[in-house]
């Protein structure tokens, strides 16, 4: 199924979006000047690295599991589980296991 057919049909995320060994995969659902929301899938060990960002995201884990931080305390993360990323504050995402998240960015 194409992007465009996800758009006015209901589908499953985490089976949107494949795993890679050795990397990330993303795929951005929705790009408005209000915020995103992006598909990423990790294989496992894969991550993003520490950084901060100026808008606030929430992350939905899809499957698997991953090790977040936030102000460098380590909250281990799995599939069902969600987390609040605030803005400003550095944070960092590892797939302790080959995992899937979905990324909601708020910009307003």
């Amino acid at each position: 199924m194409s992007d465009q057919e996800h758009k006015n049909t209901a589908y499953h995320l985490a089976k949107s979006i494949q795993y890679q060994e050795d990397s990330v995969v993303s795929k951005t659902l929705v790009n408005k000047p209000t915020g995103t929301v992006t598909l990423f899938a990790f294989g496992e060990g894969q991550g993003l690295s520490e950084h901060t960002a100026p808008y606030d995201a929430q992350v939905l884990v899809l499957d698997g599991q991953a090790e977040v931080s936030i102000d460098g305390e380590w909250f281990a993360v799995k599939e069902g589980e969600t987390i609040q990323l605030p803005a400003g504050h550095p944070h960092a995402v590892k797939a302790s296991a080959a995992f899937k998240m979905l990324l909601i960015m708020i910009k307003a």
